[in-house]
């Protein structure tokens, strides 16, 4: 069974932290900070595997963490930073953010694509060096990674699609205009997976064709295997609507051509309105007691479908259906590209956004915000010059002015993050 769709957990690596330090070296005074910057985390870049057909890779493993970027350290050295993790693909496959399922990337048209950035490392204590300030005893801390959990859905790239019930031939078909070699029998449901094969027309011209397997009545309501692979026909530009003409299995070929298209109907009208041509296979055993010839090409004609009779079997027009096939897909427009459908969320900037959530909790005043936290990893709350930076930073971005709007007095206790101290105005 075709393996394509699975969703996974992925997560950038986190930036490392700046470092706090202080030159020292004998017969040199006043070194000063010397601290150096963390590294950037690595990000989560999917990139396209030609080799590949399936999703069957993240079968069993669900979970992707990229490298986070290391810490500085003295004499100014920068953290290393985090490698990147590069997570292979089928082209064709789409990146869809599991949560909404909107489409991020389509990886049809592209080979390489970062979808989760790498958090970027905090500054080495050397940064915060002022005249008035020498010794700053303090760095900021990195940036967390993106993460999110990420849904991976293969549509297969294919020009042409071979569409029709279960053992009219499609497989058969397949196996003699291409080199793949699907497996055949006489059976409903032989084929359990889409196959792609490319089909050589010139020297250096062709195109690939997919056989779509275990379409029956119901299909794209979930019944049989079909309502599984449609989604691998969405890509292709014409299709080959195969019946089986022969009259063997006693089936009307146009009930069988309105039930698939019904189908068709049912599971996307963009999908229903492809251009088709009817490979009316197995003609050479056709058996006109049972099949009315005469009625099956004059409902094909109303419906302004080309028809083409084959034969899998002895090769029967197979040459000129594939000559056909190429001239009909030069006056059809390139394969779909699904466009992206994602929003990405509005990113924070600290260094504007300063919204607090302030709440009463029995007399203490908690104050929670994102940035803030992000802010308290870089204070040394020990030290004096750090606190002092802290309690700027709380006075600048406004925190101070919407404690006073929410009541606090002097000798109030506040609480950020576990820190707490009396408000003195």
């Amino acid at each position: 069974m075709l393996f394509d769709r699975v969703k996974i957990f992925c997560k950038a690596g986190d930036g490392g932290n700046g470092c706090v330090s202080f030159h020292r070296e004998k017969y040199v005074a006043k070194g000063g900070p010397d601290g150096g910057d963390g590294g950037n985390g690595g990000s989560i870049i999917f990139k396209v595997d030609e080799g590949a057909t399936t999703l069957l890779y993240y079968k069993y493993r669900r979970k992707f963490v990229a490298q986070n970027g290391g810490d500085g350290k003295a004499s100014k050295w920068h953290g290393a930073n985090g490698e990147d993790l590069t997570l292979l693909v089928p082209r064709g496959t789409l990146i869809k953010d599991a949560e909404t399922g909107a489409i991020i990337k389509d990886m049809s048209d592209c080979d390489e694509f970062r979808v989760l950035k790498g958090g970027r490392g905090g500054w080495g204590n050397k940064h915060f060096a002022t005249p008035t300030r020498q010794i700053p005893r303090f760095a900021k801390s990195g940036i967390k990674g993106e993460e999110k959990e990420i849904a991976l859905e293969l549509k297969m790239i294919a020009d042409v699609g071979l569409i029709g019930l279960p053992n009219v031939g499609k497989s058969s078909i397949l196996s003699v205009i291409s080199a793949s070699r699907p497996k055949i029998g006489n059976y409903n449901f032989t084929t359990l997976s889409p196959n792609l094969g490319v089909v050589k027309v010139r020297d250096n011209d062709g195109f690939i064709a997919a056989d779509i397997p275990g379409l029956i009545e119901g299909a794209s309501e979930g019944a049989g295997l079909g309502h599984e692979f449609l989604r691998h026909v969405e890509r292709c530009r014409l299709l080959l609507h195969v019946v089986d003409i022969s009259g063997q299995n006693l089936n009307d070929p146009i009930d069988d051509i309105e039930l698939i298209n019904n189908e068709l109907v049912n599971y996307s009208e963009a999908l229903a309105e492809r251009p088709q041509i009817i490979i009316a296979n197995k003609s050479d055993m056709i058996d006109e007691e049972i099949v009315d010839i005469a009625e099956f090409e004059a409902y094909v004609k109303d419906m302004g479908w080309e028809l083409m009779y084959v034969s899998a079997a002895t090769r029967e027009n197979i040459d000129k259906m594939v000559e056909t096939v190429w001239d009909r897909l030069q006056l059809l427009p390139p394969t779909q590209v699904f466009e992206s459908t994602y929003v990405e969320p509005e990113v924070f900037d600290d260094s504007k956004d300063h919204d607090v959530t302030i709440t009463n909790v029995n007399g203490v005043y908690v104050v929670e915000a994102d940035w803030l936290y992000k802010v308290m990893g870089s204070v040394n709350f020990d030290d004096r010059e750090s606190l002092s930076y802290f309690q700027r930073v709380l006075k600048n971005s406004g925190v101070i002015e919407k404690l006073e709007e929410k009541g606090v007095r002097d000798g109030d206790t506040v609480s950020i993050y576990d820190f707490e101290f009396d408000f003195i105005k």
